[in-house]
C-alpha cells in the first residue's frame, strides 16, 4: 500500500508546497491533497510522477511509517524566525536521520547514554558543574566535545539548512539523545552549537520549555559554563584585558571570540565598558560574522568507524541508501561535516580500534 505520510514527509523535506508539487509533478493540488489524507490510492504512473519530482525512490512511498518528530519535543535554537518550510523540512531531515539511526544500531553496538537529568536544577552553571563532575572532567579545556558526547551515548547527524535560522536543534528518542548539527557555521558556532543543545539535553529533559526564550537563556548558561568553567577561566586571564587577548584566549576553550568576551563579561572580569568597547573592536575586525583566527571542525568518531567497517564490507553509502529506500543526497546531507567530508572511508592500517562498535 502507498503511504501517504512518507509522501507528506518527502514534499516538506523538498520544501514544497501540495499546490507546487502538483504543478511540477504534472497534475491537481487536490489530487496530491487527496492522497496525503489517504483518501485516494495513486496508480503507478502518478507515483512514478512524484517520486521523480521529489527525487526520492518509489519504493520510499510503500515502507511503514516513520517516527514524525513533532516541533514541541524537538529543541530548536531560533523557532520563532523560522518560516513553517524551514521549521518542517528540518523535522522531516530528523526523521530521515532516525531511519538512518535505526539501521546502524541494528548493526553496530553504540555507547550507552549517560547524561543526567539536570531539570530539576535552576542553576545552568551549577547543572555544567555537576555534568563536568559526572563525566570526570574537572575543569580542563575539552579537546573534542563531539567525541566526549559521543563516548556518552549522544548520536550525531547533520543538517544541511542553508539559513541562519536553523543552527542545530536536538530531542530524546526511546531513551536516547540526538543532536543536529548545521555544519554551514563556523568551527566555533558548532562547538557551542553542541554544547548549547547538551543543554537542552540535560535540563530540559522533559519538555515543556522547549523553544521558550527562557529556555535558550539556560541553554546558553549551560554552554558557556561548561565549555569555560569559571575556575579554569578565571586562574588563566591575566589582570589586563583587551581585544587581543580575548583572541588569544579563545582558542584555549576553542570558542568564538565573542563568546570569551561575554564569558569574560558575565564572570565580572570585563566591566561593562570594556565589554561593549572589546565587541565593538572584535566587530570592526570581523569576529561578528566570522572567525578570522579559527579552530579545526570537530568530526565525529562514531560514524568515521561505522562507515570504515562497512567499507571493508563492502557497503557504501549508495547501498545504506538504498536499503532505506533514500536518495543517496539525503545520507549524504545526514553525515556532511562529520566524516571529514570524504565520498568514501579512508581504510587506515593498523587503525585503533573504538571498543564501542562491534
Amino acid at each position: 500500500m502507498f503511504n501517504h505520510s512518507r509522501l507528506i514527509l518527502a514534499r516538506k523535506r523538498r520544501r514544497l508546497s501540495a499546490k507546487a508539487l502538483a504543478e511540477m509533478a504534472g497534475t491537481t493540488a487536490v489530487t496530491i491533497t487527496r492522497i496525503e489524507k489517504a483518501y485516494n490510492q495513486p496508480d503507478d504512473s502518478t507515483v512514478e510522477r512524484l517520486a521523480e519530482t521529489l527525487n526520492y525512490p518509489s519504493s520510499f512511498f510503500y515502507k511503514d511509517d516513520t517516527d514524525i518528530l513533532q516541533a514541541d519535543s524537538v529543541s530548536f535554537r531560533s523557532l520563532s524566525k523560522m518560516t513553517a518550510k524551514e521549521r518542517d523540512a528540518a523535522l522531516s531531515a530528523g526523521a530521515l536521520g532516525l531511519q538512518l539511526i535505526n539501521w546502524v544500531e541494528e548493526r553496530f553496538s553504540l555507547p550507552t547514554p549517560n547524561l543526567l537529568d539536570l531539570s530539576y536544577e535552576t542553576n545552568p552553571e551549577v547543572a555544567a558543574q555537576a555534568l563536568r563532575q559526572h563525566w570526570g572532567l574537572g575543569v580542563k579545556p575539552i579537546g573534542n566535545l563531539i567525541h566526549l558526547l559521543e563516548s556518552q551515548g549522544v548520536r550525531f547527524l547533520s543538517l544541511t539548512e542553508n539559513t541562519a535560522s536553523v543552527d542545530a536543534f536536538s530531542f530524546w528518542r526511546q531513551g536516547t539523545p540526538l543532536i543536529f548539527l548545521n555544519n554551514f557555521k563556523t568551527a566555533e558556532h558548532s562547538i557551542f552549537d553542541t554544547a548549547h543543545e547538551l543543554g537542552h539535553l540535560v535540563l530540559h529533559v522533559h519538555g515543556g520549555a522547549s523553544g521558550s526564550r527562557e529556555a535558550e537563556k539556560e541553554a546558553n548558561q549551560f554552554a558557556s559554563a561548561f565549555l569555560m568553567p569559571r575556575e579554569d577561566v578565571c586562574s588563566r586571564v591575566p589582570r589586563f584585558i583587551n581585544t587581543d587577548m580575548v583572541i588569544k584566549l579563545k582558542g584555549r576553550w576553542r570558542v568564538s571570540a565573542m563568546a570569551m568576551a561575554y564569558r569574560l563579561h558575565t564572570l565580572g572580569i570585563l566591566t561593562d565598558w570594556q565589554y561593549k568597547s572589546i565587541c565593538i573592536e572584535l566587530g570592526r575586525r570581523g569576529y561578528r560574522s566570522g572567525e578570522p583566527v579559527g579552530t579545526s571542525r570537530e568530526e565525529s568518531a562514531i560514524w568515521r568507524k561505522v562507515l570504515e567497517k562497512l567499507w571493508l564490507e563492502k557497503i557504501t553509502k549508495n547501498e545504506i541508501a538504498t536499503q532505506l529506500s533514500l536518495p543517496l543526497d539525503e545520507v549524504n546531507n545526514l553525515l556532511l561535516g562529520l566524516t571529514g567530508n570524504t565520498d568514501e572511508p579512508k581504510i587506515i592500517e593498523n587503525r585503533t580500534k573504538l571498543t564501542s562498535i562491534n
